[in-house]
């Protein structure tokens, strides 16, 4: 009997030491994997003209991203923006603090692994009828009784599923933390997309309002023609309907300006009536070499693949606590304490009393439920394996459609720029021809169209070329891991040693 003490304890620790159910191993993915068929080319060709959006690009493989990789594109007013919107936005602020109930949440659930104690005094006045014998308390039927308890509970974890249910909650925490780191990335993308969008828009609106005043001022010029018989009053209306289709072009580009101010204020955490810096369209520049990780570093960069990694973690976790559910438990229990009629006895000795007690439980039979549990628990396993590999495959593809936009962005650039030469080069042509009288003001007409599509295709282009390197830096997971979003400090994630 002496030596089966000492055995029986060392099976139960060796059976705590050990958790059945899979252990969690990161799928395979990736190995070979590329963004195209083809060789990724060294660089994104510029465009002639000179200006910010037609600069040359380097394309850097395997290189890695700044966490602030915004101040790249060199506007000081943009990244104090994004720096604002990283202290101040709400959404992420409320994030932040469901992200620390959520690892909160994860040692509750470690609490099982440890005893559980708790403390119970019950001081009482009583009154014994003296139809009863005998009568506690000194044999008197009026007394005092104090009740001092200790309540001492622990669970073995024989088979691990409590330390698979801590794994499971600790992953639930990381793909919120994920989530977050997600939730931030957006955050960027939008306000600084936002941005460029405002530019792009004031540009547009600009543009257009010249056209209009040149369209006024040859609207004067041929009234003074038609008043002059120079011309006919179908010729006059045509001007004057070509004025008015330029103005109508006005109030959309007006208020998606005035959209883009509002949201930009509701990112930065602000309300609409704030006056913020309007950036010009000229002062960003292209970032002169772009990072492009290689497809292995996605698996680690990306928050949508690790956020999917860790609901795979939390179902791979589930399928041992299904497991063990199944199985024998087994709960210890001890109650010492006192029972006393006056202070004065407390801690004295012959006044104490105690319980120690263990019970076993097996599940017999449950119209298997448990049995359908384990299985629901493995098929969850899959489907999160799937989706797993479906977030990977799609985020190569988010990738690999962004390094096509990039080429072909910059070649629409290169169109856009040598159309609008075309157009004003043909418009001052026209101009002075409509000055000698050698062509119709409807041609003229035509020339000024052609010219305003062309400007305001031109700004589009430029505004595209921007907002494809901001979508590069967040396809390739916008460099978080250089960051802390969290608005805290992450916890280490081994919970078996924690526990």
């Amino acid at each position: 009997m002496k030596r089966s003490a000492p055995i029986g304890l060392l099976v139960l620790s060796l059976l705590g030491g050990c958790a059945i159910g899979p252990d969690y191993h990161r799928p395979a993915l990736l190995q070979k994997a590329g963004y195209q068929s083809d060789a990724l080319p060294g660089e994104i060709h510029g465009t002639p003209g000179g200006f910010a959006a037609g600069a040359r690009q380097a394309l850097v493989p395997g290189a890695d991203l700044s966490g602030e990789w915004w101040t790249a594109f060199g506007v000081p007013q943009l990244d104090a923006l994004v720096t604002r919107a990283l202290r101040n936005n709400p959404s992420l602020k409320s994030s932040q603090a469901a992200l620390k109930a959520a690892y909160e949440q994860t040692r509750v659930a470690g609490a099982p692994l440890l005893p559980s104690i708790s403390a119970s005094f019950n001081p009482t006045r009583n009154k014994t009828s003296q139809a009863l014998s005998p009568v506690p308390g000194n044999n008197a039927y009026l007394y005092n009784l104090h009740t001092l308890q200790l309540n001492i509970s622990y669970q073995p974890d024989l088979w691990g599923g409590l330390r698979r249910q801590v794994e499971s909650q600790a992953a639930q925490a990381e793909l919120q933390r994920f989530e977050l780191v997600a939730t931030t990335n957006t955050l960027i993308n939008t306000l600084i997309v936002a941005l460029i969008t405002q530019s792009s828009l004031n540009e547009q609106i600009r543009a257009t309002d010249e056209i209009v005043a040149n369209q006024q001022k040859l609207l004067a010029v041929m009234e003074k023609q038609y008043r002059l018989g120079d011309i006919s009053e179908a010729q006059l209306l045509a001007q004057k309907a070509a004025m008015t289709q330029a103005q109508a072009t006005l109030p959309p580009l007006r208020l998606q300006a005035e959209q883009a101010h509002d949201q930009i204020a509701a990112l930065i955490g602000t309300t609409p009536q704030e006056r913020l810096p309007e950036i010009p369209l000229d002062a960003y520049r292209l970032p002169g070499a772009l990072p492009v990780s290689l497809p292995t570093a996605l698996l680690e960069q990306r928050p949508d693949i690790r956020a999917a990694e860790s609901q795979m973690h939390s179902t791979s976790a589930q399928v041992g606590v299904a497991i063990a559910n199944r199985l024998p438990n087994v709960q210890l229990s001890a109650t010492p304490g006192q029972a006393i009629n006056a202070m004065s006895q407390f801690f004295t000795p012959g006044y104490g009393n105690w319980t120690i007690g263990a019970m076993v439980a097996q599940p017999i039979f449950q119209g298997f439920e448990l049995m359908h549990l384990e299985r629901e628990a493995r098929a969850n396993l899959l489907a999160a394996t799937e989706q797993y590999r479906n977030t990977v495959l799609t985020s190569m593809q988010n990738v690999a459609d962004t390094l096509h936009a990039l080429q072909e962005d910059s070649d629409g650039l290169t169109i856009s720029a040598a159309n609008e030469d075309a157009a004003i080069r043909s418009l001052a042509i026209s101009q002075r021809q409509m000055s000698y009288g050698d062509i119709s003001p409807v041609l003229l007409q035509a020339a000024v169209q052609i010219e305003l599509e062309a400007r305001l295709s031109l700004i589009q282009a430029k505004a595209t070329r921007f907002t494809d390197s901001v979508a590069l830096f967040q396809a390739l997971g916008g460099g978080w891991w250089h960051r802390n979003d969290t608005g805290m400090k992450i916890p280490g994630t081994d919970w078996h040693a924690a526990f």
